[in-house]
């Protein structure tokens, strides 16, 4: 079976030019990589990831932690991590903790600390000082997504300013009875999620003199299942039905159409309904929405963390990164439809 040597002896290069070269770490130009790579697979040599792994003190491994894995939005950040994590030559372990409080500690306590690992991205959790404190000590950078934490690597998404857009959108087409599917705070999520984007809807309809009225929110859960009992109640009531909706999340958001058309009600022309996410089966539905870009958020918070794991990268550990995020019009909102006298 060839080996390093024989390697470096079909590419023109030392053996230690060979180790960089696969194993990502130390500077490489990209032809000598090309090269390396080329010889590499000709002779079919294949690093031993033991042997990496005692060389370098690094496992070439990135663990993921999500508080839920069957919802879209988490799905897809680790989908945009996982691509990125490939380019690097990097595997993924994902920890899901969605079964409770002793999972969460059974990770941070124990299978993050060892050394399975050599850096943890945290998707949508706050996590505790005693948490990041752990990680740093043990040399394992953290980057956060969803929201700022102190002393780490962030990336977070404005949700205020989302529910303002997404119903500063409706107010510009003329509704000013908008209902608002979210969850409330006996539900909250890290990072509050759900609340600010409630407070984002409701400062946009106080900045135009639309008082808020309570009787026009309802609780979802952020499933499809959870929208769609939400507006049949929302909807159902003949004496005060909203001719639009915001829902917090584009699953809700889907619900919802598909109450209003179990109720007899046309989108748009009897409800306009608009959501958060850019749901992969938005464009289906031809849902009017706030795109976040989650594969995006993946890939970033991977190159992010690539940054801290070579040596040469500058300290930015308080360093916060905003996300973008855009209004997608789509068939489901337009102006409310005419009384008919």
């Amino acid at each position: 079976m060839p080996g390093i040597i024989e390697v470096a002896q079909l590419a023109g290069v030392s053996t230690a030019t060979v180790s960089r070269a696969l194993s990502g770490n130390g500077h490489v130009s990209a032809a000598t990589r090309d090269r390396v790579q080329a010889a590499a697979l000709e002779l079919g040599y294949v690093v031993s990831s033991n042997a990496s792994s005692l060389a370098t003190g690094r496992t070439k491994n990135v663990g993921v932690v999500i508080p839920f894995l069957n919802r879209w939005f988490f799905s897809s950040v680790i989908e945009g991590a996982e691509q990125a994590l490939l380019t690097h030559g990097y595997d993924l372990t994902l920890y899901n903790l969605s079964g409770g409080g002793d999972e969460r500690r059974l990770v941070f306590e124990h299978f993050l600390l060892r050394k399975r690992v050599d850096a943890v991205i945290a998707i949508s959790l706050e996590l505790t000082p005693g948490e990041v404190g752990r990680l740093l000590a043990m040399n394992k950078p953290i980057v956060g997504v969803g929201g700022p934490l102190p002393g780490v690597r962030t990336l977070s998404i404005a949700d205020v300013e989302l529910g303002r857009l997404a119903t500063e959108h409706l107010l510009s087409l003329g509704h000013r009875s908008i209902g608002h599917i979210g969850e409330t705070e006996e539900s909250e999520t890290d990072f509050h999620v759900p609340t600010n984007r409630r407070a984002g809807y409701e400062s946009a309809l106080l900045a135009v003199g639309v008082p808020v009225d309570p009787e026009l929110f309802r609780s979802g859960d952020f499933t499809i299942q959870g929208g769609y009992a939400a507006a049949k109640q929302l909807l159902g009531n003949p004496r005060k039905r909203p001719t639009a909706v915001f829902a917090a999340s584009d699953e809700m958001a889907i619900g919802a159409i598909l109450a209003a058309r179990d109720l007899g009600l046309t989108v748009p022309g009897d409800v306009s309904i608009i959501g958060i996410d850019d749901h992969e089966l938005a464009e289906f539905f031809g849902l009017s929405t706030i795109a976040q870009f989650p594969a995006a958020q993946g890939r970033l918070a991977v190159e992010i963390l690539m940054d801290q794991l070579h040596p040469g990268h500058r300290d930015q550990s308080t360093v916060n990164t905003p996300l973008n995020y855009e209004l997608v019009v789509r068939s489901s909102t337009a102006r409310p439809a005419t009384p008919r006298r």
